[in-house]
């Protein structure tokens, strides 16, 4: 029902994806009549439209810090530089009709574009990253000395564009850990000493709960117990849905309420060498991403009434060596194994622990009647979905990635492993 790779027309260029944003490519995509095109080309249309989307923001950025620099111009000291900052926000709320905060926003990244990551700017103007993953680059550098978030940036370009910001900003954030495990654990504790409870009030007369800046472990641990306390309310015929299940169960136990107690599961990834504590290499919280090591060492020590499934991993190429369970408790073996080797989802960019997600049977289970590890892939329920209702499919490559082939026939390659 989707038109596919087949159904192209010639006049789209095969190098459309090649095309650099500019002048150029802007005036080929003003004559696409999307109307002639393919679902597949259409595809490729969209790609070079945010491409070129991108090029014009990252011009956008150049004239807002342009707008900054005049200003500083006419500054006669250099204490007065951050004031052309201030200036140049009402100069630009004013000419693009937007609130002042925002206007905050949009200068404060565009001088870190300018003058602190001029790298980021150039990725941005080439089509390589769109807006959002620069902020995130900017955003997940801003604590680092010039040098290092540089390099850090260095590290991590080249892969940007493959990755979403979720992923990105996990990846950062492990190679921030990895520069500096000392600074990484200081902010971890100067982060905490600010966790703090807040509740707001929404227009629709509901409210929001916000706890923030609590210990990442304890949180996937309280998150994992109300899953699970949902979970056994759907499965003896609650007709609430999963989220207001979550909803209500947290707050029977806020209210002191909840009479059951039960033992939520996640996973933990580490290295051999972190766990000996010969390194310091950041661990993996699924659905939460990298942690400093200190705190993937004491994790499983200090949550002793949750089930962790654990995974080691070899410090050189990434892949577990062992693995399985805190404590004992009815669990198929293949489960575990799996999740061991797929910590996530294997969607391209989906970060769903493998624990809260379906188990795929690539080929079906009807083909041949059989459960193997071998076969068997998780995928949370949506992209569960899309593979068994719209024709989504995927193949395993030999070095653990995978290839999901879309209805429109395009390729996209993903990995189970953490960024």
């Amino acid at each position: 029902m989707f038109g596919t790779v087949e159904d192209q027309i010639d006049w789209i260029p095969e190098n459309l994806g090649a095309i650099p944003p500019g002048a150029v490519l802007a005036a080929m995509l003003d004559d696409v009549d999307l109307e002639r095109c393919s679902g597949y080309d259409r595809i490729r249309v969209l790609q070079a439209r945010q491409r070129q989307v991108a090029h014009y923001q990252a011009e956008s950025y150049e004239a807002i810090a342009a707008v900054v620099d005049a200003l500083a111009d006419t500054c006669e000291d250099d204490r007065f530089l951050d004031e052309a900052a201030i200036a140049g926000s009402a100069e630009i709320a004013a000419a693009l009709r937007i609130t002042r905060h925002r206007a905050d926003g949009e200068v404060s990244l565009a001088l870190e574009l300018e003058r602190r990551l001029p790298r980021v700017w150039h990725a941005l103007r080439e089509g390589l990253v769109d807006v959002h993953r620069a902020r995130a680059l900017v955003d997940e550098t801003l604590h680092l000395p010039l040098a290092a978030a540089r390099e850090a940036i260095e590290q991590i370009i080249h892969d940007a564009p493959l990755l979403t910001t979720g992923q990105l900003r996990a990846k950062v954030r492990k190679l921030c850990i990895q520069a500096d495990p000392d600074d990484a654990v200081a902010r971890y504790r100067r982060a905490t000493e600010d966790r703090r409870v807040t509740a707001e009030a929404n227009t629709d007369g509901t409210a929001s709960l916000h706890a923030i800046n609590l210990p990442p472990h304890r949180l996937a641990a309280a998150k994992n117990r109300i899953n699970k306390l949902a979970l056994d309310l759907k499965r003896i015929g609650d007709g609430r849905s999963m989220d207001q299940l979550r909803a209500d169960v947290l707050l029977d136990l806020l209210e002191g309420h909840g009479k059951t107690v039960s033992r939520g599961t996640f996973h933990m990834t580490t290295d051999l060498a972190s766990l000996t504590r010969l390194k310091n290499t950041p661990g993996d919280l699924a659905g939460f991403g990298p942690v400093v090591a200190d705190i993937a060492r004491q994790a499983a020590e200090q949550l002793r009434d949750s089930e962790w499934q654990w995974t080691v991993t070899d410090p050189d190429s990434g892949m577990p060596l062992a693995g399985g369970t805190t404590r004992r408790r009815p669990s198929a073996a293949q489960r575990r194994y799996v999740h061991a080797r797929y910590p996530t989802c294997i969607h391209p960019g989906c970060r769903m622990p493998a624990m809260d997600s379906d188990l795929d049977h690539r080929i079906p289970w009807v083909q041949d009647r059989r459960t193997q590890t071998g076969n068997l892939y998780p995928l949370c329920r949506h992209h569960h979905t899309l593979k068994t209702r719209y024709g989504w499919t995927y193949e395993p490559l030999d070095n653990g990635d995978f290839v999901f082939t879309t209805p429109l026939g395009h390729s996209y390659t993903s990995t189970g492993r953490p960024p």
